[in-house]
């Protein structure tokens, strides 16, 4: 089982019952509104999403878990929409609660899964894209190293308004080039 580890998390394979944790746990920051508001999805939801994952790992994404140093499950991180000819992907997270949000373990989960794509499946570019209002998300990412390469003006409507969509790279060569270490 692919486990990765670092210093205050650990990415791990899901399990059924990460996934249902994850989807029990879930509560929307309506302070700090970043997605589409999910409600009054059943355990019968999180199976479907478990199922989805097991179909198109190593395949289409590698997704993991995020779990604290003691087991428990806080979110997910994934390299998703892998193209392996082109060796580029995207890069998605979520972490379930309020509580665990705005502590570092996004940013922590986002570069140990750079890590692992870089230099073990060998990709060259992970794009990442957020709101323009989803500020945390934009800081995250400037941490770990992507580049603003882009901005959609108003290409999402959501929560009532036109948002611009931030497009954001990293390549593997400016890491290298740079000297950084994910």
């Amino acid at each position: 089982m692919l486990r990765l580890p670092s210093d205050n998390i650990y990415l791990a394979a899901l399990e059924k019952e990460d996934c249902r944790k994850l989807w029990e746990d879930y509560e929307y920051d309506f302070q700090s509104a970043t997605e589409p508001l999910n409600i009054g999805n059943s355990n019968t939801k999180a199976d479907s999403w478990f199922e989805e994952i097991q179909q198109d790992q190593g395949i289409k994404h590698i997704r993991l878990g995020i779990f604290l140093l003691d087991g428990t499950v806080i979110g997910d991180v994934a390299l998703q929409d892998i193209d392996w000819r082109n060796r580029s992907c995207s890069i998605g997270l979520g972490i379930a609660k309020l509580e665990y949000r705005n502590k570092g373990y996004g940013t922590e989960a986002v570069r140990t899964m750079l890590w692992y794509g870089f230099h073990n499946l060998g990709l060259e570019r992970i794009i990442a894209n957020t709101l323009e209002q989803n500020v945390a998300a934009q800081r995250s990412l400037e941490k770990t190293g992507f580049i603003l390469e882009g901005r959609e003006r108003k290409a999402v409507y959501f929560a009532g308004r036109r948002w611009d969509r931030l497009n954001y790279a990293l390549i593997r060569e400016d890491i290298i080039n740079d000297g950084q270490t994910i």
